[in-house]
């Protein structure tokens, strides 16, 4: 446990380095937000962006804490301890597979359903991503792509309802979704993790559904404030669009860590601005950014609970078993 303790912390460290100041183009767009933030301009809406940090994580944290109370009782401040340990995990591990562990090692019991948990968890994520997501990129393909070909864009647009559906529905008939996995050879081993899911009532379901949009709302508010620190003057309604395209994309696309998030992000969000006249520079800026302010950051912060974890249990273990009298 020490050297994987020790592994995980040098792992970490050595890809925050490398993504933070040995890349030039990341340690290019924070300095240039230090400078915003330290010379005045843009300080207000960098400020603005770093405040909703922890609201970001926190609303994550009682997302999970939704979700781990049904298996065993839980507080709010082990599900955000979880969160960040979670995170730090994850930023070292491929398609962020870690956030699953860190998450189930804080629970003392139930951990196979915890996995499940923490799959419904990601899934209610996404179903906000892909609402909000296909909404933008539909704006794109209706100005840019199919202006002039009405029936393109009726049958574009009946498309996105049936995509948004399909994306839905299992969340509340997760039955059918198990069975389904059940049903598929190479994925029927998965579904013993999955059966939990149809447990949750749809009262809890829409709950965390909220949480998460709530927490999307969050997102797009940071984004959306980096890109106005860095210059970008897009209208209000096409930035928007712009952004939620760009977290669809970056979510469509699996990676082997976090830092493998950032080029997605980046092509995605350059491309979509760059429909709208805004130069490339500071949308990157923008992105960069905001990988470091909600992934890097908190990363970072994470390795504390990860050391900690290691120590509190230590403790606990050397402590003498009481004498019976």
């Amino acid at each position: 446990m020490v050297a994987g303790k020790l592994g995980i912390t040098l792992l970490t460290l050595g890809l925050l380095w490398h993504s933070v100041v040995a890349d030039e183009a990341t340690a290019a767009a924070w300095r240039g937000l230090l400078r915003r933030t330290l010379s005045g301009e843009g300080r207000g809406p960098v400020l603005l962006a770093l405040l909703l940090m922890p609201l970001n994580w926190g609303l994550e944290a009682w997302k999970w804490w939704r979700l781990a109370r049904h298996l065993e009782p839980v507080s709010f401040r082990r599900s955000f301890r979880a969160v960040l340990v979670g995170l730090t995990l994850g930023f070292v591990t491929p398609n962020r597979v870690g956030d699953y562990a860190g998450r189930i090692m804080e629970l003392k019991s139930r951990r196979l359903d915890a996995l499940g948990a923490v799959f419904l968890g990601r899934y209610c994520q996404l179903v906000a991503t892909v609402v909000a997501g296909t909404g933008g990129l539909l704006y794109f393909l209706l100005r840019f792509y199919l202006k002039g070909y009405p029936a393109a864009q009726l049958g574009v647009a009946v498309a996105t309802l049936g995509l948004n559906a399909a994306v839905l529905l299992p969340l509340y008939y997760s039955q059918v979704l198990v069975a389904a996995v059940q049903a598929v050879g190479p994925l029927r081993r998965f579904s013993r993790f999955l059966a939990v899911m149809p447990t949750y009532p749809a009262r809890a379901l829409t709950a965390v559904l909220l949480i998460s949009s709530l927490r999307y709302a969050v997102f797009c508010a940071q984004f959306g404030l980096l890109l106005l620190a860095y210059g970008v003057r897009a209208p209000l309604g096409p930035s928007a669009a712009a952004v939620a395209g760009t977290f669809l994309l970056k979510s469509l696309v699996p990676s082997l860590n976090a830092l493998a998030d950032v080029g997605v992000r980046e092509l995605s969000a350059t491309h979509l601005f760059g429909l709208l006249g805004e130069p490339v520079l500071p949308v990157l800026s923008a992105s960069l950014s905001l990988w470091v302010l909600n992934i890097a950051v908190p990363s970072a912060i994470g390795l504390f609970f990860v050391l900690r974890m290691k120590v509190l249990r230590k403790r606990r273990n050397s402590r003498p078993a009481p004498v019976a009298s």
